[in-house]
């Protein structure tokens, strides 16, 4: 598991995402490879909480845009046109249920948030039962603005609906400590004393009963699964594909191939309109066929 290092000290299961090279983006490996670490320490009865970190500089960059924006020709979230929406489903939706280890876990997660957790990385820290961040760190999820829809879309059952709105209209990145006033995490601390913050949480907590701990979760998660996740996610799976190819996100893909995807974020995030005039290039659509009645 090369992507995901694993290390169980003192009844505490430490998963550390591991690709600092990348500001440990998103792979095609790295999901499962958080799912089976997630798995590896339910399965342990030594275990009573996880904490997920991040290697290096930040928690997670996202996705790797180096591989999913930058590089030209198709691919695995990239399909030449006309597209195919399941396959961007299941991609996504297979993406979303690895995150969501960390929900279904009977065990207490927390994510240990350094640097940033931006895009996908919002997506994996936000799965956590809870957040705890560096307070000059950041939190959100940009490609709200162009080419994407955070897919397990925690952020309406942690914020409400107005926040979870200013949010994702904006794409805006807060830092722990505003993000921590809004109620979107458990709280932010001065960076050099984040380590012993969550320490000192994992120390209240895994004296309890694995057993009782597991009650104590299940029975909150299940009310959000009541609430309709599930259905959320459903919906936000099958438009992360469309956002990605409507005429806006090929826009954007082909502004990453063309001046590179730092650049091509740069200007998404700038504030200026987004691909105007991108849909006038595919021209205009057919003409809608008709049918015969049925008492022709």
């Amino acid at each position: 598991m090369a992507t995901v290092l694993y290390e169980v000290n003192d009844r505490v299961a430490t998963l550390t995402l591991n690709r600092p090279e990348r500001l440990n983006a998103i792979n095609e490996q790295l999901p499962g490879d958080l799912r089976r670490a997630v798995e590896r320490a339910d399965r342990d009865n030594d275990v009573h909480v996880i904490v997920l970190q991040g290697a290096g500089k930040g928690f997670c960059g996202g996705y790797d845009l180096v591989d999913y924006a930058q590089t030209p020709g198709e691919m695995h979230g990239n399909q030449d046109m006309p597209w195919d929406p399941t396959l961007d489903y299941t991609m996504m939706a297979r993406n979303t249920e690895d995150f969501m280890a960390l929900w279904r876990s009977s065990k207490p997660t927390i994510a240990k948030v350094h640097g940033a957790a931006a895009a996908g990385g919002s997506d994996i820290a936000l799965c956590c039962d809870m957040v705890m961040m560096a307070e000059n760190a950041r939190i959100g999820y940009p490609p709200a603005r162009v080419w994407g829809i955070p897919t397990p879309m925690m952020w309406v059952y942690r914020l409400g609906i107005e926040n979870a709105k200013r949010m994702l209209f904006t794409g805006d990145l807060i830092s722990g400590r505003e993000a921590a006033d809004m109620g979107l995490i458990q709280d932010a601390v001065r960076e050099e004393e984040l380590d012993g913050a969550v320490q000192a949480l994992c120390d209240r907590i895994k004296g309890v009963p694995r057993n009782q701990l597991m009650m104590s979760k299940m029975v909150v998660n299940q009310a959000y699964e009541a609430m309709g996740l599930a259905n959320t996610q459903r919906f936000a799976n099958l438009f992360d594909g469309i956002a990605r190819h409507s005429p806006e996100g090929l826009w954007f893909r082909q502004r990453a191939v063309d001046v590179g995807f730092k650049q091509a974020v740069a200007e998404r995030d700038s504030g200026d309109p987004i691909a105007e005039g991108a849909s006038k290039d595919l021209g205009p659509l057919p003409a809608a066929k008709a049918f015969p009645d049925d008492n022709d």
